[in-house]
C-alpha cells in the first residue's frame, strides 16, 4: 500500500538569505526571515533599533523565494540602507571609502572599446515635484543598477565617468530665495552626498575596467557671493573640489582610476584623446554659456574658429539643459562631429514647467554611450 510513496522533499530557505543585519556606521545591509507578504522595510529597520527618522533604504530590495511544506510560498528580502545626511562635517564618503572592497587589478591591454557614463545634474538637495534627497538617491541607485548590468554585459576595456556638473543645487543662484525654501539639505550636505553618489558610481565602475574620472565647472557649483560668479572656474566650483576628494580617496584605497580631468583654471570644460590616437577625441562643458540649447551650435563653432580647447572634439556632451538630445552637428564619413546633450537625474524643474506650460519637463535617466577604437561614433545613446 506505501511502495509508491515517497517523503516530501527538504525544503530549505536559500544560503544567500540568511536572516541577519550589518551596518558600519555609514551603511548597512538587512536579509528578512522567509514572509509571506512585503514587509514595511522601514518598520522592519525600526524594529531593530535603526530609526526612519536617521536612516533611509537605498536601491531596489533583492528577493528569493521558495515553497514551505505546506505548500505556502515565502519570500526572503535583501535591502541596502544608509545613515541620513544630517551633520554639518563630511563624514559619509570617508566611511564608505573605509569598506570599500578593491577588485583584483585589471590586466594591462591595449583599450578597444570604452563605455561613457555621463551623471548629469544632480542637483542634490534640491526639493521639488519628483521628491527630496531621499527620492534622488533612490532614483540615481536606480540608474546604477542599470549601468552595472550594462558594464557586466559589455566587458569593456576602460570606462570613462563624466560629472557634466550642477552636482549639487547651492543656495545662491537666480531663484536663491526660492532655494533656501525648497532645499532639503544645506550646503555641506550637499556636497556630502553628492560626493557619495558619486563614489557609489565609481565603485561600481571599478569591478569592471579602469576609469576616468571627469568634472566640469557648472553655474549651480559656482562660487558665488550675492548671486554674483567670483573665482577661476576651473579652480572655484564644488564640482571640482569633490573630484579632488574623490581623486584623494581614491588614491588611498587604490580604486583602478588611470586618468583625472578638470578644465583649466580660467576654462569651464575640457577635451581628451580617449584613444590616444586622434580617432575620437570627447570634450565635455556644462552648457550654461548659451541660454538655450538650439544656441550650443553656434558656440562650439565659434570654439572651432578660434582654436579653442574645444575645436578639435569629434563627441561633445553637455548637461544644464535637462533633456536627452543627440544632433550630429558636421562631418563627412569618418569625421562627424555629435553633440549630445545629457539627461538630468534632478527632481524636477517646476519653476521651468511654470513658465513653458505643459510639456516643460524631461524623463530622468542616466546618459550612456559607447566608443570603439578606430571605428565612427554613430550617435548610439543609452539612456538608463
Amino acid at each position: 500500500m506505501l511502495e509508491n510513496l515517497e517523503p516530501a522533499k527538504k525544503v530549505q530557505a536559500p544560503k544567500d538569505f540568511r536572516p541577519g543585519l550589518e551596518f558600519d556606521g555609514a551603511e548597512g545591509t538587512a536579509t528578512t526571515e522567509g514572509l509571506p507578504e512585503a514587509p514595511n522595510f522601514d518598520e522592519f529597520l525600526d524594529q531593530r533599533g535603526y530609526s526612519p527618522d536617521e536612516y533611509e533604504i537605498v536601491g531596489t530590495p533583492r528577493t528569493s523565494q521558495w515553497q514551505r511544506w505546506d505548500g505556502e510560498w515565502l519570500t526572503a528580502y535583501r535591502f541596502h540602507f544608509r545613515k541620513k545626511v544630517t551633520d554639518l562635517d563630511l563624514p559619509t564618503l570617508y566611511n564608505l571609502a573605509k569598506r570599500t572592497k578593491i577588485s583584483k587589478k585589471h590586466p594591462k591591454k591595449a583599450t578597444e572599446r570604452v563605455f561613457v557614463i555621463c551623471p548629469a545634474d544632480y542637483q542634490i538637495g534640491k526639493g521639488g515635484s519628483r521628491g527630496g534627497h531621499t527620492e534622488s538617491i533612490q532614483r540615481i541607485h536606480a540608474s546604477y543598477e542599470l549601468i552595472e548590468e550594462r558594464l557586466k554585459a559589455g566587458k569593456f576595456d576602460h570606462i570613462v565617468i563624466m560629472d557634466m556638473g550642477d552636482v549639487i543645487e547651492g543656495v545662491s543662484n537666480k531663484a536663491d530665495m526660492e532655494q533656501i525654501v525648497s532645499n532639503t539639505l544645506s550646503p555641506m550636505q550637499q556636497v556630502d552626498l553628492a560626493a557619495a553618489l558619486l563614489w557609489d558610481l565609481m565603485k561600481i565602475a571599478s569591478k569592471y575596467a579602469p576609469i576616468t574620472f571627469g568634472s566640469v565647472a557648472s553655474n549651480h557649483c559656482q562660487y558665488r557671493v550675492q548671486k554674483q560668479r567670483v573665482g577661476r572656474p576651473g579652480e572655484d566650483d564644488w564640482g571640482i573640489v569633490i573630484l579632488q576628494q574623490l581623486r584623494r580617496l581614491a588614491t588611498e584605497v587604490g580604486l583602478p582610476v588611470e586618468r583625472w580631468l578638470i578644465p583649466q583654471p580660467n576654462d569651464e570644460g575640457f577635451a581628451f584623446d580617449v584613444f590616444e590616437d586622434g580617432s575620437h577625441i570627447l570634450g565635455a562643458i556644462h552648457g550654461h554659456q548659451v541660454a538655450r540649447p538650439d544656441s550650443f551650435p553656434g558656440f562650439w563653432a565659434k570654439a572651432v574658429f578660434n582654436s579653442s580647447y574645444l575645436a578639435a572634439v569629434t563627441t561633445m556632451v553637455t548637461g544644464h539643459f535637462h533633456h536627452h538630445r543627440c544632433e550630429q552637428i558636421s562631418g563627412t564619413e569618418g569625421q562627424e562631429r555629435w553633440w549630445l546633450q545629457a539627461s538630468t537625474s534632478d527632481n524636477g524643474s517646476d519653476w521651468y514647467t511654470r513658465n513653458q506650460g505643459a510639456g516643460g519637463d524631461s524623463t530622468t535617466a542616466i546618459t550612456c554611450f559607447e566608443l570603439e577604437k578606430g571605428v565612427p561614433f554613430r550617435g548610439r545613446v543609452e539612456l538608463l
